[in-house]
């Protein structure tokens, strides 16, 4: 086996739509340097970033995106592996028809290219597909790391990657994570805005189930917020590993890790329940939330792009959901509903 690394080079804009592209068409690893988000975060007043004089017009305008797929002989793997889910025929619901598939490396440039052209009719992609090349394993395995330094995620917690040390004040948490893959490290809006909104919310008595928790971040945070008990369920087994993973290297241990989906959970009177994934999703599990919640539970749900605002809204509705807040941050959405 051999690493395939293909490099886009694109705008802010579109930057989002093709890393879900790229996580859909089944990447195994996804790395953004965007000049804008690093800006953003040096001259956030708040930021425990720095750098030099001049560095922040240094690094122009174009967003890079890396995408990293694995090669075997009979060609590069695409799409994700449906042994690794809890069920394999519901995996098309996320991820499309690309699924368990093999193809020349030739030809999986050519799908991403035509990705990127039918993205192209909607956003401004940029250059495009710029370069692609073979790297070894360390190569892409630490590519991602270059740009992920500590950040405040909300207004008590930050964001710190195993490798670097941060000065935190008294009342700070602190939360290391090392994503080993595309499953979330914490910078994307929809992250953000859920971290913030669980900054806010958290009750030391609460019942907190994470849906779909990638990473493990969320639930991380929920735990370290005092919740009184979370659960950390995704139907993907690699992300769950990750998430064990990351929740012992917190000294988490007593969050309940485990593969499954919405229908699959352990209890019906949740507290709060936390779903950072994505709007069709949403939309199609919103009917089910409301019998796993306790009386007077609460949902919080983001990974919404605006484009999808009115069909997630009126499935809120329609399952007896009523959003007390809403969250806005670029074009995505973040929802507290009970």
């Amino acid at each position: 086996m051999q690493w395939v690394e293909i490099t886009i080079v694109t705008t802010e804009d579109a930057s989002d739509a093709i890393c879900e592209m790229l996580a859909q068409v089944g990447a195994d690893g996804i790395a953004v340097a965007d000049p804008f988000e690093i800006a953003r975060i040096i001259e956030d007043p708040e930021s425990l970033a720095y750098a030099d004089e001049g560095y922040i017009d240094s690094l122009g305008t174009d967003v890079t995106v890396k995408a990293y797929f694995a090669e075997f002989d009979d060609g590069i793997r695409l799409g994700p592996k449906s042994e690794e889910y809890i069920d394999p025929e519901g995996v098309g619901n996320i991820y499309g028809n690309i699924v368990d598939t093999r193809m020349k490396v030739d030809d999986a440039i050519e799908l991403v290219k035509q990705k990127l052209s039918d993205i192209g009719q909607f956003l401004p992609v940029g250059e495009g597909l710029k370069s692609w090349k073979y790297v070894a394993d360390a190569d892409w395995e630490n590519e991602w790391k270059k740009d992920y330094k500590s950040f405040r995620i909300s207004d008590r917690v930050i964001i710190c990657p195993s490798w670097e040390e941060v000065a935190a004040a008294e009342d700070d948490i602190v939360v290391k994570l090392d994503p080993g893959s595309a499953f979330g490290t914490g910078t994307h809006e929809t992250t953000s805005m859920c971290a913030a909104l669980l900054d806010e919310n958290i009750r030391p008595d609460d019942k907190i189930l994470d849906l779909g928790t990638g990473s493990g971040i969320l639930a991380i945070i929920c735990d370290k917020l005092g919740a009184g008990h979370v659960e950390a369920v995704d139907i993907d087994r690699l992300a769950v590993d990750v998430a064990k993973d990351n929740c012992s290297n917190n000294g988490c241990t007593d969050i309940d890790c485990y593969v499954g989906e919405l229908k699959n959970v352990k209890a019906n009177d949740y507290t709060l329940i936390v779903a950072n994934i994505i709007a069709d999703i949403i939309a199609q599990i919103a009917s089910d939330v409301p019998g796993r919640l306790a009386d007077g539970g609460r949902f919080i749900c983001s990974g919404i792009i605006n484009t999808k605002r009115e069909k997630v809204e009126k499935a809120l509705s329609e399952a007896g959901l009523r959003i007390i807040e809403c969250r806005e941050k670029n074009d995505w959405l973040a929802y507290i509903c009970e």
